[in-house]
């Protein structure tokens, strides 16, 4: 029996918003504003050349370290988080970036490169924990059909904390003299405010559900080992910018709306990243055959050189919308692998893990001198392998969705499985709605949807770039 006006009383309930506290939207936000704090400084702290420093040794000492541990540590992230949960898991590897940073603070008045080698060891270990969470809730909160407009969100927020962390060495050093070659106290202070805000804003991360460990032996992981070895690989060759804000978005629209079919949008996706990134190789091979280590070119600042700096600049800029395309396809093919965090933030623990590997031997590739034309043309061989290794794997694996859902649903709905042991509670509002709408009463509908809300929240309870140096 129902009362007068019950119908339109639930007819008027208003569809769950993007913007509430455990929607995709705000959560992949969160852990996007943590990576502008923590990563995003961090990359502007390397970005600098040297951590800021006229000799490069010590920073390329520390990066060899932190991603030694890092390619170790990486593969443990998940087992870590499943463990101590989100909020402990985060904020633990957020202190971390705090040391790092004041590392080089140590180092600007001492000199001494032992307390950098040992925060990047304690760094590798912290990023290993804060990278396993971030792929987890990036790649398992957004619903199939919105991984690649939530990752290229992600990925415009977290690089804008390097293009603001590039711009804070530059404001606060610009009027000093020309000879003071390392930078002032105050930056590396300021890189650690923001670090330190990253790991308060990593407490209000919900959390997913448990994970567990294990790797390598899957088949489908193996033809990413390419791809992760190279992604970060080219981090000693040439850094990233600003353009990975656009390259993020774009690779994002097509991995989303460009084709219906799953499949088909990632196998364009990585066609358009294959073809961008040959072209941009192949510009940095043009470029490259101009200078050596032996032979460096020109230092070029952009108030007086000119058409002179616009060629490496604009070069330097398509490095980081490559980067940005190619880690953005990468994240959206392991999203598209599995539908559970468990399963995906190890997924994301391994690709970091062997990511952080290749990083490690990357940054020693650096310190020895290798050829800078040699980097080059092992770089380009590492990304144009992965190509076809993600064709084979997104033609095999990724299965397309249905396309009839609503776009409003997968804006509005929570990507994240329910926990295992709250299967029959964990309920959006909308569902007891429609139990309502079968045959319940308005108050055996009520109390379905306070539950529902009560169980959701007990629930969720180096170098610089070769090009990039000389501009300067």
């Amino acid at each position: 029996m129902r009362f007068q006006g019950e119908e339109e009383a639930a007819a008027k309930v208003p569809v769950t918003s993007p913007f509430r506290y455990n929607s995709p939207l705000v959560q992949v936000s969160l852990i996007g504003l943590v990576c502008f704090c923590c990563p995003g400084m961090f990359n502007a702290l390397t970005g600098m050349g040297g951590g800021g420093q006229v000799n490069p040794d010590a920073a390329n000492n520390a990066n060899t370290a932190l991603y030694t541990t890092f390619s170790i540590f990486g593969v443990l992230g998940g087992g870590v988080y499943n463990i101590f949960g989100p909020k402990v898991t985060l904020a633990m590897g957020c202190s971390t970036y705090v040391l790092y940073a004041g590392s080089f603070l140590y180092y600007n008045h001492q000199q001494d490169q032992t307390f950098a080698i040992f925060a990047g060891v304690l760094l590798g270990m912290g990023a290993s924990f804060l990278w396993a969470g971030q792929g987890a809730i990036m790649t398992s909160y957004p619903t199939a059909t919105r991984k690649g407009t939530y990752i290229s969100l992600f990925w415009i927020i977290f690089n804008l904390g390097g293009v603001i962390g590039g711009l804070i060495p530059f404001i606060l050093n610009y009027h000093r003299q020309e000879k003071a070659e390392t930078v002032n106290d105050m930056t590396y202070i300021v890189f650690m405010c923001f670090m330190s805000a990253g790991s308060l804003i990593s407490l209000t991360i919900l959390s997913p559900d448990r994970v567990i460990l294990k790797l390598f032996c899957n088949r489908k992981l193996r033809l990413i080992i390419p791809a992760a070895w190279a992604s970060n690989f080219f981090y000693s060759y040439q850094f990233d910018n600003g353009a990975q804000m656009i390259g993020s978005v774009g690779i994002g629209y097509i991995l989303d709306f460009s084709f219906k079919s799953r499949r088909t949008r990632g196998l364009v996706g990585v066609g358009i990243v294959a073809v961008l990134g040959t072209v941009i190789w192949a510009g940095g091979l043009a470029n490259q055959l101009n200078y050596s280590f032996d032979k460096p070119p020109n230092r070029l600042d952009f108030k007086r050189c000119g058409s002179d700096f616009a060629g490496p600049f604009v070069l330097y800029f398509s490095y980081g919308l490559l980067d940005a395309m190619f880690q953005c396809l990468v994240y959206w093919v392991i999203g598209a692998l599995a539908d559970t965090s468990e399963t995906l933030s190890r997924y994301a623990g391994f690709y970091k893990g062997v990511q952080s590997a290749g990083a490690a031997v990357a940054w020693q590739v650096g310190k020895k001198k290798i050829p800078l034309l040699n980097q080059l043309i092992v770089n380009w061989v590492l990304t144009t392998l992965s190509y076809p290794l993600l064709a084979v794997l997104i033609y095999k694996a990724v299965k397309d969705t249905d396309g009839s859902k609503p776009a409003e649903d997968d804006d509005t709905a929570s990507g994240l499985p329910p926990p295992a042991s709250m299967k029959d509670g964990y309920k959006e509002l909308e569902n007891s709605i429609t139990t309502e709408k079968n045959g319940l009463s308005t108050w055996q509908s009520l109390a379905l949807n306070f539950y529902s809300l009560s169980t959701s929240c007990s629930s969720y309870t180096g170098n610089k770039s070769s090009i990039g140096r000389n501009l300067n």
